[in-house]
């Protein structure tokens, strides 16, 4: 479909939003005319007022004449003088499609590329135009798949989407806050009369009266009746623009491959959803990891460290490569499925441009690791930029490791405290067990009613489990809080702990894991004869706590 086809279509979906509102405001204007004649006048009057506040939302749709503009993502602006690499890159690619070059390039945190254009009169006047590149592509692209990416952008700034989006957009806009403004009203409107019948409630309780269950099913229907008829309209609406907004994603994929070469282009597609997929694991598993420590890795390695955990996961990588999907990811989303995108890029004839662009696509920023520290700079918060930065992220790991058992607290740690009615700490709890009290104890654990109702053994099997992960949960604790435990980090795997010695003692075997050493300690602990003698013997310090001793059984 052409670009004036394109532009006509939108053009009338805009125009079915503005009728349709138009013919809901005849209705009501049409109810409210019969009111007037059929229906007496104090009942009327209470009428024409609900048909007042259902035509306010309408209005308001109908009249919102601007767009509301959106809000820029948090990035990073580059110029010419601070990356003529990239610029240079952008512009040769911007001329060999025939199109105007982005006035405005910002390195984003985010696994995505994007355009965008400010332009004016619905579209029918360019503007200034921006080209957001985020910072994971160049850690995890070539550099030909890298011009692969920018080619399939700038793609889409030659076929007018980005003008034409103004007509598509502004009409999406419009029908999901007229929606908004419909669900709102029928929010409130549920939520006074929850409020009226919970008052009510109260009062028949404090007189001893019976109380009725509240019902809020039946306040603001009109509102939510009125929502489903936009959002009806809504459906129709995106998906008459599927079609074209697809076909759209097709025509900026070939003119990707015609620019930068057909591998290239494929390669990148069926790369992209890996290092999405590998960007959310280590933001996961190591961005946030310091957080509640409030602890961040020296500075530019909060982007920086991607990098080094992608070449050190490249094996667990290459099998996600040929997990291409099938499906979108929505029924209204824009972007066909990777996998037909890859099949029609890889169905044209072979370019022999393999040896294109092999470098990694990094290397078109001047100074990468100045790069990755700005970023930090950009995006994260200024709570966040007051983190104690560590040395290493070997220090970010067991700082932020000790701090989470420092503050540990198990269903056994609360049971713990409310039997004893003291701090729950180990030591307690291993004398508490030498007096016989372990499974009087766990019966203050959040059990199921099954186990609430074993007796004996078989209430002994049912909480075992539970006693022996909060256990031993609470031996790594003790550990680490005399310095016993420390925690290797690695790139390729998930941390690992191991014991310390302590001064003058032998060295726990080097492949043992604590869990070798502490776990027959605590099942010991949670025998059905419990025996806190092997668990005592290895923990650093486990004195009688005299404030936590009792020598009656509480009931």
């Amino acid at each position: 479909m052409g670009a004036t086809l394109r532009a006509l279509r939108a053009l009338l979906l805009l125009a079915g939003f503005y009728l349709l509102g138009f013919l809901l405001l005849a209705v009501l204007a049409g109810i409210d005319y019969l009111l007037y004649l059929y229906v007496p006048p104090g009942l009327a009057a209470k009428l024409y007022l609900i048909s007042v506040l259902l035509a306010i939302p309408l209005v308001r749709g109908l009249f919102m004449l601007r767009t509301p503009k959106a809000e820029e993502a948090p990035g990073l602006p580059v110029t010419e003088a601070d990356e003529p690499v990239l610029w240079r890159v952008v512009r040769e690619l911007a001329d060999r499609i025939g199109t105007r070059a982005p006035s405005r390039v910002l390195l984003t945190p985010d696994v995505n590329a994007a355009v965008a254009e400010d332009v004016r009169l619905l579209g029918l006047l360019p503007g200034p135009r921006r080209l957001h590149l985020g910072v994971p592509l160049l850690q995890g692209l070539t550099e030909a798949q890298l011009r692969s990416v920018l080619a399939h952008e700038l793609g889409h700034y030659s076929n007018a989407d980005t003008r034409l989006a103004a007509l598509t957009v502004r009409g999406r806009a419009q029908i999901l806050r007229t929606i908004g403004h419909f669900e709102r009203l029928a929010g409130k409107t549920a939520a006074r009369e929850q409020a009226r019948q919970e008052k009510k409630n109260a009062k028949a309780a404090a007189k001893g009266k019976k109380t009725s269950e509240v019902e809020t099913r039946h306040p603001g229907v009109t509102y939510r009746t009125m929502a489903r008829i936009y959002t009806g309209y809504a459906k129709l609406y995106l998906r008459a623009t599927l079609a074209g907004a697809r076909g759209q994603e097709y025509a900026a994929d070939a003119a990707a491959a015609r620019i930068a070469g057909r591998d290239a282009t494929a390669s990148a597609l069926r790369e992209i959803p890996v290092l999405d997929a590998a960007f959310g694991f280590y933001t996961h598993h190591y961005v946030v990891l310091g957080e509640d420590a409030e602890l961040l890795p020296p500075r530019g390695e909060v982007f920086g460290g991607f990098g080094r955990m992608l070449s050190a996961r490249q094996l667990e990588l290459a099998g996600l490569r040929t997990e291409l999907s099938t499906e979108p990811s929505s029924p209204y989303d824009s972007h066909p499925p990777i996998a037909d995108r890859v099949r029609r890029i890889e169905a044209l004839p072979a370019d022999h441009r393999t040896d294109e662009g092999r470098g990694a696509a990094l290397g078109l920023l001047s100074d990468p690791e100045r790069t990755l520290a700005a970023l930090e700079d950009a995006v994260l918060t200024e709570e966040v930029r007051r983190f104690r930065r560590t040395a290493d992220w070997p220090e970010l790991l067991n700082g932020s490791m000790s701090n989470r058992l420092a503050g540990l607290d198990t269903p056994l740690h609360r049971a713990l405290a409310r039997y004893t009615k003291a701090r729950p700490t180990l030591p307690a709890l291993l004398d508490l067990i030498d007096d016989g009290r372990l499974w009087q104890l766990a019966r203050r654990l959040p059990l199921s009613d099954e186990a609430v109702a074993a007796k004996g053994r078989a209430f002994r099997e049912f909480v075992r489990p539970a006693l022996a992960e909060s256990l031993h949960r609470m031996v790594l604790a003790e550990f680490s809080a005399h310095s016993r435990l420390h925690w290797d980090f690695s790139w390729d795997r998930g941390p690992t702990a191991r014991l310390l010695p302590t001064p003058g003692e032998p060295a726990p075997p080097s492949d043992a894991a604590p869990s070798d050493l502490i776990g027959p300690a605590v099942g010991a602990a949670v025998a059905d004869h419990p025996d806190t003698g092997p668990l005592r013997a290895l923990l650093p310090s486990t004195p009688t706590d005299p404030a936590n001793r009792e020598t009656d059984s509480p009931r």
